[in-house]
């Protein structure tokens, strides 16, 4: 068995498009890295291995990445919604992704692509405003889209920027049991609220 971790940028930015692991690539930078990426795993699935590409979504853990380095500008009350605040933004815990994993060891069955992210992702938009709410802070200063490009460049557009609406349509189909289904209840329980 191999697990050869690739990541939802697979799908680029799509929109409101529902997507699940048949979806076609995006056309993005990310979307071409992640398609070679799962492509170089192929020797071992004509040996005969099985393989499984676990395309993970935003890792949400206070310690580090898109919540660990906001967090702070949050908590002061100067967070907002990024460029329009209408791009999907498809979240998973720490703790889910580990449990994806090992989940994913175990199930025999589940091989190929499997979307690793929470249920129901909402916009960017939704997601500042419940981080707003469980802090009990306002959610009034937006970053606007040339201000996030003039900050980090060409990140933005790979990964701040785009909609990805995620669907772990393998995960449900297999069984899998989210810790954090919802994103309130997550934040809530990350940052002991």
């Amino acid at each position: 068995m191999l697990v050869s971790t690739s990541a939802i940028g697979y799908y680029g930015d799509r929109g409101n498009e529902l997507l699940r692991e048949t979806s076609e690539p995006g056309d993005l930078f990310l979307s071409k890295v992640c398609v070679e990426w799962e492509g170089a795993a192929e020797p071992a699935r004509r040996a005969g291995i099985r393989v499984v590409h676990p395309r993970v979504g935003i890792v949400l853990t206070p310690k580090g990445g898109a919540l660990g380095q906001t967090l702070p500008i949050f908590k002061l009350g100067l967070g907002g919604k990024i460029g329009s605040g209408r791009q999907y933004w498809s979240w998973i815990t720490l703790e889910d992704v580990v449990d994806v994993m090992v989940f994913a060891l175990e199930a025999d069955a589940l091989e190929g692509p499997v979307n690793v992210v929470a249920p129901d992702p909402p916009t960017n938009a939704e997601y500042t405003k419940v981080l707003g709410r469980v802090l009990g802070r306002p959610t009034l200063f937006p970053l606007p889209a040339p201000a996030a490009r003039l900050a980090l460049g060409e990140v933005a557009d790979e990964l701040l920027l785009p909609s990805a609406r995620v669907e772990p349509a393998k995960l449900k189909e297999a069984g899998f049991e989210y810790r954090h289904p919802e994103l309130e209840g997550a934040f809530r329980y990350m940052l002991n609220r």
